[in-house]
């Protein structure tokens, strides 16, 4: 993408009070839904200029590319802003794990099935 194209996609998002937007991640061919963190105007913009995830860490209070210390990187391929300009959808390439308990997905601790229209 061009710096205009990048300004444009980063003006078109809706970030909250702290100048946070969230992100999930979704591996880019089995469409693994992977994570979910928060970036900045400033990470989304990196994140789009070198093509590897980098997020906005809350806890931190600072900017953390995915896999400076795990090796676990993310490869972005495609960089994606919903309807309301409100959340970010990274379609990446993961490299090793991608929650920090060392597990493939964050979303895979517990699961329950959903059957409408059935009484439990």
């Amino acid at each position: 993408m061009s710096p205009d194209e990048v300004d444009a996609f980063i003006a078109r998002t809706t970030f909250t009070q702290d100048g946070l937007v969230p992100a999930i991640a979704q591996q880019w061919d089995t469409r693994e839904v992977l994570m979910m963190a928060w970036m900045s105007a400033e990470t989304l913009r990196e994140t789009m200029e070198t093509g590897r995830a980098v997020y906005f860490s809350r806890s931190r209070g600072q900017r953390w590319a995915k896999g400076d210390t795990s090796g676990h990187v993310q490869h972005v391929r495609e960089v994606r802003v919903d309807c309301d300009g409100d959340t970010i959808l990274l379609l990446v390439d993961q490299t090793g794990a991608a929650c920090h308990t060392g597990d493939r997905t964050c979303f895979d601790a517990l699961e329950a099935s959903v059957h409408p229209g059935e009484t439990p």
